[in-house]
């Protein structure tokens, strides 16, 4: 009982930070870097020790204390478990589907190869991120995702979500692991109708840690407390020879060897859609922005000028868009709150001379532009003897002008930003 409140009151905690956050009320500190796919892609693509450090905090729990990440870090996670509160009991045991071992190796294989266009695709965050924005792809998945709960308990956790099955992986080998009590336990079911994950087999009184998320309901449903949480007794590990887990293994191994040959032809091919669009401070070119952004629209949420747009059939991730805004000169929000690296953490010092685009060049009537250089923070449009000037090496493509002039001067995006 007292183990399962204290993981509830941290679960509780991470969602409404989570909820805040995409709420676009204040950003938390770190709360997002948490998520292990943006934390794994981090680590390789923009690193720090930060970043690692995280990665790592969320391996060692994992080794140690099994999958709670699932119930206690992850937001998709949590709001299941908010979905499975209507619920009165579940379905039984579960089966540990062999086909996301595949799912998992195509998705980690492609962003081996450099992309993160599969990923997007069944990463949980995401899932998340994107639903709670708004965005239609994200509230399709999520609609379903909440449809399987109520059918099949937490099946997407069990048998589809990638990070689920890495950190099952893991889960199998931890520290501390779900078992019950075989001399106690009664085999009266109780615990396994608690059981979300559907890993539970009364019948057998045995457990299958891989699936287990630890929400440790079974501890607080179990009348006779013959289910423990605790280090499980000494057992001869057993791998299996049969023909069917060879080729599994085998299998999972050629479709992730496969999926790395073609994320990297899907690196060179993503970016196309992207020329000529304007990309959010820290972006650094097209091909790495379009391959490395998880859509989870974090920094849609925390910039103040709201100039950043969800992915949209256009471009397959954010963009800016200067049509009602510009990007603050004294503003880092969208670099600071991205988890996964795709936009690089800056200073302001940097910011300010990162040039993210370019207006194009000035009609010759420069008399209708003096709001214009007025409003210019580098002062690439000013004042020159009464009539505004244009210097393209101070250019940012901030947008000021365009707001300024009332959309009449255009602003295209840059293949590569770089300082001024």
């Amino acid at each position: 009982m007292f183990l399962y409140r204290i993981r509830l009151i941290i679960a509780i905690c991470v969602g409404i930070l989570a909820a805040a956050a995409f709420a676009g009320l204040f950003y938390p500190v770190k709360i997002f870097d948490l998520q292990f796919a943006a934390a794994l892609q981090r680590v390789f693509i923009d690193f720090s020790a930060a970043a690692l450090v995280m990665l790592l905090f969320i391996l060692i729990i994992t080794v140690i204390f099994g999958r709670i990440y699932c119930s206690t870090l992850c937001p998709l996670g949590l709001f299941q478990e908010l979905i499975g509160a209507f619920k009165k009991n579940n379905f039984g045991k579960q089966k540990n589907m062999p086909f996301k071992y595949i799912i998992a190796a195509a998705v980690f294989g492609t962003l081996a190869g450099g992309t993160v266009y599969i990923l997007r695709l069944a990463e949980p965050y995401t899932y998340f991120g994107s639903a709670f924005t708004l965005s239609a792809a994200g509230i399709i998945a999520v609609i379903i995702i909440s449809f399987a709960v109520f059918m099949r308990g937490r099946f997407f956790c069990a048998n589809i979500c990638p990070v689920g099955t890495a950190l099952g992986l893991i889960s199998k080998f931890s520290v501390k692991k779900i078992y019950l009590q075989k001399d106690i336990c009664g085999s009266c079911g109780i615990c396994e109708k608690a059981c979300p994950a559907g890993c539970i087999d009364s019948k057998e009184k045995t457990v299958t840690n891989e699936i287990c998320i630890k929400c440790l309901k079974c501890l607080n449903a179990c009348p006779q407390k013959g289910v423990k949480y605790a280090r499980a007794p000494k057992e001869k590990i057993k791998f299996s020879f049969k023909r069917r887990s060879l080729i599994l293994t085998a299998s999972t191994v050629a479709v992730f060897a496969a999926a790395a040959k073609a994320g990297a032809v899907i690196k060179k091919t993503v970016s196309e859609r992207f020329s000529g669009v304007i990309l959010p401070p820290g972006a650094v070119n097209e091909e790495r922005f379009a391959n490395k952004c998880l859509n989870c629209n974090l920094c849609v949420k925390v910039c103040p000028a709201n100039i950043i747009k969800k992915a949209d059939g256009n471009y397959g991730a954010v963009s800016i868009d200067y049509g009602k805004n510009f990007c603050e000169y004294d503003c880092i929000k969208c670099s600071a709150a991205c988890p996964a690296g795709a936009l690089k953490k800056i200073s302001l010092a940097e910011k300010k001379v990162l040039r993210i685009g370019m207006i194009s060049p000035p009609a010759e009537n420069f008399n209708e532009l003096a709001a214009c250089a007025k409003a210019c923070p580098t002062g690439a449009l000013a004042l020159t003897a009464g009539k505004p000037m244009f210097s393209a090496a101070k250019c940012i493509g901030c947008g000021a002008c365009v707001a300024a002039s009332e959309g009449n001067i255009k602003i295209y995006g840059v293949k590569e930003q770089k300082r001024i």
